[in-house]
């Protein structure tokens, strides 16, 4: 007898997945919708069947990898599916979570479906320690452009030849008077967040050296040998390998662009 593999979308939010499973070459079923909670998916997996018979796919979002960490821990094959490569029939606008999931487990039973690359848990956490170090940097360019402005909406300059945030500079700012104590008070608060942004960056960069020198082996290598390309200091590096997470995954060096988005093409 054929061995019958239920193929199971679903449709991920933030406190509801909606599940829908294709068997053989039945019609698909939509088995409507779950609490996004560990407990519930457990219970789900456990009223599908066999899990030698079950394969589970979901979109990549905002809801993160947490879902196919668990579903590979209770033993289910699951893949992530890349939203932007899911074929969509011209004039279909109807959207509902159930007929997404409906879609997904239709699309998935006929193998028409992109998966994409699934860290492990210890990556992800790296890559969000790198992310929230960039986060930290675009929070310090704002700091320092309100203090900046600040200055130049109230007339202040500092003198000819003095480069903005040399330590001439910062001497100049801290010994501002402005007229009214009311700007003064403005102006100590923004230099204080400049400086708060920049102590953030500063442990950011020490966590990521510390996180690197305990990481694997492998990935350890990766980052210095990526160190020894002109201009590619720590930082870069290792947002590199956290980004792109395995280079074996590119064929050649054309995927990577693309990957990046940093290959044109006309629209």
């Amino acid at each position: 007898m054929k061995k019958i593999t239920r193929f199971v979308g679903m449709d991920v939010h933030a406190e509801t997945i909606a599940v829908a499973v294709a068997e053989g070459r039945g019609e698909v079923r939509v088995l409507g919708v779950i609490p996004n909670r560990a407990e519930a998916v457990r219970r789900l997996v456990g009223k599908l069947g066999k899990l030698d018979d079950l394969t589970v796919c979901y979109e990549a979002g905002p809801t993160g990898y947490a879902l196919y960490w668990q579903l590979t821990r209770m033993g289910v094959r699951c893949e992530v599916i890349a939203p932007s490569l899911i074929p969509v029939k011209s004039g279909d606008r109807v959207k509902t979570d159930r007929r997404d999931a409906e879609r997904l487990a239709r699309l998935y039973r006929s193998g028409e479906l992109t998966p994409v690359w699934v860290p492990d848990a210890a990556h992800e956490a790296l890559r969000d320690l790198v992310r929230a170090r960039e986060a930290a940097k675009e929070d310090q360019l704002r700091a320092k452009h309100r203090l900046l402005k600040y200055l130049l909406r109230n007339g202040q300059r500092a003198s000819e030849g003095c480069r903005t945030w040399t330590a001439g500079w910062w001497q100049w700012v801290r010994g501002l008077e402005m007229p009214y104590a009311e700007q003064n008070t403005t102006l100590v608060e923004l230099v204080l967040e400049v400086d708060h942004q920049g102590q953030r960056i500063e442990r950011f960069d020490g966590a990521i050296d510390r996180a690197i020198a305990n990481a694997p082996e492998q990935l350890r290598a990766v980052v210095k040998g990526l160190q020894a390309l002109r201009g590619v200091a720590t930082v870069t590096a290792v947002t590199l390998a956290t980004e792109l997470g395995t280079f074996g995954r590119f064929e050649h060096a054309g995927q990577v662009m693309s990957y990046t988005g940093l290959v044109p093409s006309e629209h």
